[in-house]
């Protein structure tokens, strides 16, 4: 078979001379070299898809400008090379069939067969995922970047068509970055995020190593420039150090009785490029840029060789890898050392048996000429080997999603139940198979999932219960925050409308209703307990006290016990009549219930209010309402204990009304003083982390202090109480507007 020297670089000069491309001689080279190795029957069926291919594209380029013959004909070249069987290189000869407007897909199916036709369509889906966009952190790039090759492995049923679409991306970049095209530099950026990585993944190291060193060209032109510039320079020196090193290695393994082939192997520019980045090392410092490659016939010659390495010269320390008795993720073996060779010069050696170099530099490709059906397949003492691990590569494609880990554990149900689709910002959700727009709602933001009342998927409007494939682009109609119909309906707990299928969805929205259930239940229990207070003309009391004397830590799980009866009628009574102080401040409960409490700047605040009619008396502010200017305020006349401000809204206030008129006394604020004012204040958000720290910089940078906060989580909603010092209501409001702005925030309103 033609090497990878032999075809590739015949073919740039081949498909790069338009129109010479269709001139009789170049198309004869063209034929020769890629139907070499297949049977008579099989390159008639190339010469015929040779001949539509021509009749099919004429003049027609494609987007990025190169013609789509020389496309079609420099991918299936690649295809060639890559030891793919005959139905992947027709395939390759008309991928640019489906971008021709007169495109029939059932005519183009029955003229070229189900299989070709159906790696065609494979690797026109694939041509629509995009890598990230530019300008994303580096972090972003690498999870998105994951994703998306997760996403297209998922979308293909058959190895072949990544194979195929990774011949594509080279053949394209080898023309964008020849002709200096514009669209190269973000080709050039999908490829290092995208295409590199799949075929390092694969093990096709042929085309990985051609997609970086082309990336870096058109990425960094100048640093490629450089590189080659050394290279080039340092070449004769180095051809003939290797050449000296060649001589020894075969005179000394000839006398061990091993034989074996010794070459010098090629150095990447882009290989070289990323150690010098890693190690901060200039040129002349990385070892491998000298480096020969010995191929023999078993393992145990392989050893035999590192012995021979390893006894001319001396070897560097941490610089052996035995990737055969521990092979890479991709299945790679080989043998790597490094040694101070002749001269002090360092040297990279690697050592293989011919079949681990095979399936080094084509991967994946190498075993499909192997196929059930081939020729010469029953002969290869291997077969059966080689057949169940490709059937394991394309049952567990999904191995993917552990990064650099391919080999070490079978997942074959992984794509099988996993899809992969965008957001509308290019995003990459994986949903389990049979998901809807409700569960992509969802698993974005359980807030985004309640309020979910539509979609759309590659732009059309669908219904809910439509199931979502993978590659597709789904967007979520939303109603606005905060609207009074927000919340998921209980059709999407209807298993046989098929509105939810995951586990997050499903528990996401009983969560909700079952939130719904306990507002009722705490408003029914306040009802309970506000009439038992009327009932004991006890309406003065502070409810918190009597949750406390109940021993329940928190007001809500207090009404909740009393509405479950969880407290009885009796217990309750007990808890009221214990707690009837109406003229006394609650005492503060911030060590049973775990309040977050401060030092307080306002104590003794009230000294710079009015009492109308009486000076110099002992006011104090009433810690059941919290008055601030300029709340219209009052004064109750205590025993003993001077006057409590409260405001006038206040409802003991309006109880002491009913029952003791006469020891209310008018009050104003009189003259503003620099005073701050404890204010309670309640939000209502969806549960969220670092919810607590954005509020409470909005506080911070409004210059208010915060002396206490309670937060209460359930069912994915928080209600936060917070005592603020504030110097006047307007400052309040202020605060308040920007917090009802923090994202995930209902309401925020004072108690």
């Amino acid at each position: 078979m033609p090497t990878r020297a032999g075809i590739i670089p015949l073919m740039v000069a081949v498909l790069h001379s338009a129109p010479e491309v269709a001139a009789p001689e170049a198309l004869a080279a063209w034929t020769e070299r890629v139907s070499e190795g297949f049977t008579p029957d099989e390159r008639v069926a190339l010469l015929a898809t040779l001949d539509a291919a021509r009749a099919l594209y004429t003049d027609r380029c494609a987007p990025d400008g190169e013609p789509w013959l020389d496309r079609a004909l420099g991918t299936a070249a690649i295809v060639a090379g890559l030891k793919l069987d005959v139905d992947s290189v027709r395939a390759a000869m008309m991928i640019g069939a489906p971008h021709a407007n007169e495109f029939d897909a059932e005519a183009f199916g029955a003229r070229f067969g189900a299989e070709v036709a159906q790696l065609v369509n494979g690797v026109t889906r694939m041509g629509a995922i995009q890598a990230i966009r530019e300008g994303a952190p580096a972090h972003d790039r690498d999870a998105h970047s994951e994703g998306l090759r997760k996403m297209l492995l998922a979308m293909v049923g058959d190895i072949r068509v990544v194979l195929i679409k990774l011949a594509e991306r080279t053949q394209a970049l080898r023309f964008l970055v020849s002709h200096k095209v514009e669209a190269g530099v973000q080709a050039a950026r999908e490829t290092q995020d995208l295409f590199a990585p799949l075929a390092n993944r694969l093990g096709v190291w042929q085309l990985k190593w051609e997609l970086e060193d082309l990336s870096l060209r058109a990425l960094e032109p100048e640093t490629y420039k450089q590189i080659a510039k050394l290279l080039d320079e340092r070449r004769l020196d180095r051809q003939q150090y290797i050449e000296e090193v060649k001589a020894t290695l075969k005179r000394e393994l000839a006398a061990a009785d091993v034989a074996a082939d010794i070459s010098g192997r090629p150095k990447h520019i882009h290989s070289i490029w990323t150690k010098m980045r890693r190690k901060q090392a200039g040129i002349d410092e990385l070892y491998d840029i000298r480096a020969v490659r010995i191929l023999v016939d078993e393992v145990k010659d392989c050893y035999t060789a590192l012995g021979l390495v390893h006894n001319l010269w001396t070897p560097m320390a941490k610089e052996f890898d035995d990737y055969i008795a521990k092979p890479k993720a991709n299945n790679y073996r080989s043998l790597h050392t490094a040694v101070i060779g002749p001269e002090g010069k360092p040297l990279e050696v690697q050592i293989r048996t011919h079949e681990m170099h095979r399936h080094s530099e084509y991967g994946v490709a190498a075993h499909w000429r192997y196929k059930e059906g081939a020729r010469g397949g029953r002969s290869d003492p291997g077969y059966d080997e080689k057949i169940a691990w490709l059937r394991q590569v394309l049952d567990w494609k999904d191995a993917v999603a552990d990064a650099g880990e391919w080999l070490q554990q079978f997942k074959s149900s992984l794509f099988t139940d996993t899809i992969y689709v965008l957001t509308p910002q290019g995003k990459v959700v994986d949903l389990p198979r049979g998901s809807t727009p409700v569960d992509f709602a969802y698993a974005l933001h359980t807030s985004l999932g309640h309020r979910c009342r539509g979609a759309r998927i590659d732009g059309a409007m669908v219904p809910l219960n439509t199931p979502l494939q993978s590659g597709q682009r789904v967007e979520i109609v939303a109603l606005k925050q905060g609207g009074s119909s927000v919340g998921p309906s209980r059709d999407w707990l209807n298993p046989e409308l098929g509105y939810v299928h995951s586990h997050r969805a499903r528990t996401k929205v009983r969560q909700w209703f079952n939130a719904q259930q306990l507002e009722e239940t705490i408003a029914n229990g306040r009802s309970m307990v506000e009439r038992e207070l009327q009932r004991s003309r006890m309406t003065a009391v502070n409810l918190e006290a009597v949750a406390d004397k109940a021993g329940i830590a928190k007001l809500d799980d207090f009404f909740a016990a009393v509405a479950r009866a969880e407290l009885n009628t009796r217990q309750l009574q007990q808890a009221i009549h214990a707690a009837a102080k109406p003229d006394e401040a609650v005492p503060s409960r911030a060590e049973e219930v775990g309040v977050v409490t401060h030092g307080s700047k306002a104590a003794g605040a009230g000294s710079g209010i009015l009492i109308v009619g009486v000076d110099r008396l002992m006011t104090g502010l009433a810690r059941c309402c919290k008055p601030a200017p300029p709340d219209a305020i009052v004064g109750f006349v205590t025993r003993g204990k001077g006057i409590t401000i409260h405001r006038q809204s206040c409802g003991n206030i309006a109880r002491m009304k009913e029952k003791q008129p006469e020891r209310l006394i008018s009050a104003d604020w009189g003259t503003p003083r620099d005073e701050v004012f404890p204010v309670d204040v309640i939000v209502e958000a969806m549960d969220r982390q670092a919810l607590l720290r954005d509020i409470s910089e909005v506080f911070s940078r409004e210059k208010i202090n915060v002396t206490a906060v309670n937060t209460l989580s359930r069912n994915l909603q928080a209600r936060m109480s917070f005592t603020l010092e504030v110097k006047s209501l307007d400052q309040l409001k202020t605060a308040l507007a920007l917090v009802q702005d923090v994202s995930g925030v209902l309401s925020a309103g004072r108690r």
